[in-house]
């Protein structure tokens, strides 16, 4: 028997989290991130397993996770806008020292505080974020439905490859109540103590070294380790792309819009098609790259100026001249707006 329930996007990244493995929260109000928050407390309220701390700060919540992680805990937080710009300090850390730590971040239009409800304006944020060459696996929800599947996968992610996991949502799916399915997901990748009481071999983490020599063998060795990578955790889903002359690029909600004006697009007899990155860091571009390779015309839509373009266009320069960038920087996109302006070019 299916498990369906009417929840919004906020309420199934907390039932996603649980469903991963989660065991502690650590985190700050922040619109519209805040739901995951009070969620996430009042599920704890009945749950003793379940623990959380609202701390002074996005700062003193980052690395309140990292604390739990070091002791083996799944621990992860939430936050957006400028919350997620003070995060950065802890996520840093946690990529110096190979941590799993997890973070969703729900979008809000910026800079500074903005507006409080949509974005896609924090993948720059969420992709490059932090100091020095830093590695970390970044996830685009584009569905209530997906921010479920996803909250649960990120553990999993983390804990097994142990590079800093994100997964960005927005405003209109935190705040958009649906008919959800809350599957059964995969086992929970297990977590162990990373630093130990009475340790069985040597443990050393540090995020500071004596040498460049010494600290650059050490970036290398991750950069290696993410290489690796990249083939198994990328992930892109396609939208009748077999026959697409047309093919639009877009991520998270703007995507889900997307799909439907490519409906709308082949019953006017244009070939449209999309693609959807469900990672945005590492890309798939083994995927996409032969699709857009042979399309006429390309379209990169997002609710930002030129952040998701400006990733996509570094690791496939050979599409920038045909690519056709639709910018709305903190606003929404509709199927028909999609629509009419493919349509006109």
């Amino acid at each position: 028997m299916k498990n369906s329930q009417f929840k919004t996007g906020n309420e199934a990244a907390v039932l996603g989290a649980i469903a991963g493995g989660a065991e502690m929260f650590f985190g700050y109000p922040i619109t519209p991130a805040t739901e995951i928050l009070e969620g996430w407390i009042k599920t704890a309220e009945g749950d003793k397993t379940l623990n959380y701390l609202q701390t002074e700060d996005e700062i003193a919540a980052g690395f309140g996770v990292i604390g739990a992680i070091l002791g083996g805990k799944k621990a992860f937080t939430a936050t957006a806008g400028v919350g997620h710009v003070l995060m950065q300090d802890p996520i840093s850390m946690a990529e110096s020292e190979r941590l799993p730590f997890v973070g969703i971040i729900v979008q809000r239009g910026g800079p500074s505080t903005g507006t409080v409800i949509f974005s896609q304006q924090e993948v720059d944020l969420a992709a490059l974020g932090g100091n020095g060459d830093g590695l970390r696996i970044v996830y685009s929800a584009g569905s209530v439905s997906e921010v479920y599947s996803l909250s649960a996968k990120i553990f999993s992610t983390a804990w097994k490859y142990r590079f800093p996991t994100l997964l960005l949502s927005d405003g209109y799916i935190g705040k958009e109540r649906t008919l959800v399915e809350l599957p059964k997901p995969l086992k929970p990748f297990k977590s162990e103590k990373i630093l130990k009481e009475i340790p069985d071999k040597a443990t050393h983490i540090r995020n500071c070294y004596g040498s460049e020599p010494e600290f650059a063998k050490v970036l290398r060795r991750n950069i290696d380790d993410y290489k690796i990578l990249i083939h198994k955790i990328s992930e892109c889903e396609s939208y009748k792309i077999s026959t697409a002359t047309d093919v639009i690029v877009a991520h998270g909600s703007v995507a889900e819009a997307a799909k439907s004006a490519v409906d709308l697009l082949r019953e006017s007899r244009i070939k449209a098609g999309l693609l959807r990155p469900i990672t945005l860091r590492p890309l798939d571009c083994q995927t996409m790259f032969p699709y857009l390779k042979s399309a006429k015309r390309i379209y990169l839509i997002e609710s930002a100026f030129e952040q998701f373009a400006r990733l996509l266009i570094y690791k496939m320069p050979e599409i920038a001249e045909r690519a056709i960038k639709i910018f709305k920087p903190a606003e929404g996109f509709t199927p028909e707006e999609i629509y009419n302006i493919i349509k006109r070019k």
